[in-house]
């Protein structure tokens, strides 16, 4: 993993109104390479299953990340192995958990993808990466030009 990506773990457990609050970030950039993209998720979830974060909402999770970080590689970074991805989590007790995925593509238009439901559309072999995300995930919406997607689960 780690000569696909570099990572920053950072674990903090703050005071907040008196209370103890526990809060987990994450910044991890990996090659834009397929390859990296297991082993980049797998030790978020790991990450996120130790501390608890979103408990019981874990497959979306993971399902969507998988689907951010493979767009971004495919359509951000044109499959160039050269080129970056930076993943960005953020968790703690009261937010949920934050991703944001960002890649140094052009960028694209959220409103312009096809539907994936439409009757055109059912047997494409493509176009169902954003759908999912947005079925998956509580909060969806894109930044930067659609260069950085944010994601939310409570």
């Amino acid at each position: 993993m780690w000569e696909l990506c570099h990572a920053v773990w950072l674990l903090a457990a703050l005071k907040f109104n008196g209370k103890k609050r526990l809060m987990i970030r994450i910044e991890v950039t990996l090659n834009a390479d397929p390859a990296a993209i297991s082993p980049v998720v797998e030790g978020i979830m790991e990450m996120a299953r130790r501390l608890e974060c979103a408990s019981g909402k874990e497959f979306e999770i993971e399902t969507a990340l998988r689907e951010a970080l493979a767009n971004a590689i495919v359509h951000g970074c044109k499959n160039d192995p050269t080129k970056k991805v930076q993943v960005r989590v953020g968790c703690d007790e009261q937010t949920g958990m934050v991703i944001v995925v960002r890649d140094p593509g052009s960028g694209f238009d959220p409103v312009a993808i096809p539907d994936p439901c439409s009757n055109e559309n059912v047997f494409a072999n493509h176009g169902r990466g954003i759908y999912l995300i947005n079925q998956l995930m509580d909060e969806v919406k894109f930044e930067r030009n659609g260069t950085e997607i944010h994601m939310r689960k409570y």
